[in-house]
């Protein structure tokens, strides 16, 4: 147990800057460049190009920032990590020949670039938490909304960025459709928040390094078998069908739009001989008045 400690403990201390940002800073502008019509962008606009790319390595600042009443162009007084961004973008996008790029797309570099991000993830969260307990006692929401911020602004503010490169998806919502990185920014806010608020019975370095490794060794997984599916799909199917009734809402719709559908055919199936009739009828009687004539 002392040895568990001496290491939390040491890991707590780990400064982010200048490894872990600079991977930050790298897999954000990558997943930037890889979102559609992201490179027609890059030679259309730079600075729209720039600027989305900034999105992505500071959204969870800039959000938070907007939520606590603050100036969302703090991040811009941080000319040193801006500068190192700026670097990084230039890099992934208009370096010769796609040579970094390429670089950055070998399976090791880039697992190696997603862990490292994923500790920033876990500093991010705690930094939120810390900062609206600060100003907001025992608001808990606030905690965990700050927290959820900072660990998942740039995934939450997605739809402000697809407009600076000219795209409007709504549906693209994150809040309809969460991502993984969202899902499990929320459940680090929430466990952090309970910490702060002495209601988990564990201490702050062991969480920072529980959770660290849970991001970590998830994240990996993910990425070397190529899944998308989110571990906590299971727990959240459960949770749905338990409290929501997901399964039961979806069978009456259905029936409705096959009884609809097949009414539909019948109508239309009858169109055809009513018509017919109608044409008979009438010669009918055209016959019988010329008859009588």
């Amino acid at each position: 147990m002392e040895s568990l400690s001496e290491l939390s403990l040491q890991f707590s201390q780990l400064s982010m800057f200048p490894l872990f940002d600079a991977a930050h800073y790298w897999a954000s502008v990558m997943s930037a460049r890889e979102q559609p019509g992201a490179l027609d962008v890059s030679k259309k606009s730079p600075v729209a190009c720039w600027f989305s790319a900034m999105l992505y390595c500071f959204g969870g600042g800039i959000l938070s920032s907007i939520m606590l009443a603050e100036p969302p162009v703090t991040f811009l007084s941080n000319g040193t990590n801006i500068l190192m961004a700026s670097i990084t973008w230039y890099l992934v996008y208009y370096f010769p020949s796609d040579l970094f790029y390429n670089f950055s797309c070998i399976r090791p570099i880039r697992v190696i670039v997603a862990a490292l991000k994923e500790v920033t993830r876990t500093w991010k969260i705690l930094s939120g938490v810390t900062q609206a307990h600060s100003r907001f006692q025992d608001a808990w929401l606030v905690m965990i909304t700050i927290g959820w911020a900072k660990g998942a602004g740039g995934g939450l503010i997605s739809n402000f960025e697809q407009l600076v490169r000219g795209v409007w998806k709504p549906e693209s919502n994150e809040l309809l459709k969460m991502s993984y990185p969202v899902k499990v920014s929320l459940v680090g806010a929430v466990l952090f928040t309970l910490q702060q608020t002495q209601h988990l019975p564990l201490s702050r370095n062991n969480l920072m390094l529980f959770y660290t490794l849970f991001l970590i060794a998830t994240k990996v997984q993910m990425m070397l078998t190529h899944s998308s599916t989110s571990p906590f799909q299971p727990i959240e199917a459960a949770l749905c069908r338990l409290l929501f009734s997901c399964h039961q809402a979806q069978t009456p719709v259905n029936e409705k739009v096959t009884t609809t559908s097949a009414d539909a055919k019948g109508e239309t199936s009858k169109k055809p001989v009513e018509k017919l009739s109608a044409k008979i009828s009438k010669s009918a009687q055209k016959t019988e008045a010329k008859k009588s004539d």
